[in-house]
């Protein structure tokens, strides 16, 4: 059975119709941040082990942007909520 995470908005859906799109936890820099806060913001990335949240498009459903707390190791999905609901967005 393929993964499912729980869209606030369709319901489970297959993880296949979702496209990760990266660390939720990483803020963005002001806009007259340094260039190397802008290079890490860009470019820098931890790879966790574990839990961790990340930021999914439902691109093949209601194309909102999710926040989703999964194990890295396990795929385990724990939570799925929307991100403007929290005031995150990429």
């Amino acid at each position: 059975m393929a993964s499912l995470i729980a869209c606030p908005h369709c319901g489970p859906r297959p993880k296949e119709e979702f496209t990760v799109k990266g660390d939720a936890a990483i803020a963005r820099p002001a806009a007259d941040a340094s260039k190397d806060a802008w290079y890490s913001y860009v470019y820098l990335r931890d790879n966790p082990r574990g839990r961790h949240k990340e930021y999914w498009h439902h691109t093949s459903g209601c194309r909102r942007w999710l926040v989703v707390e999964r194990d890295t190791v396990t795929h385990a999905v724990y939570a799925a909520s929307d991100a403007a609901a929290q005031g995150e967005t990429a």
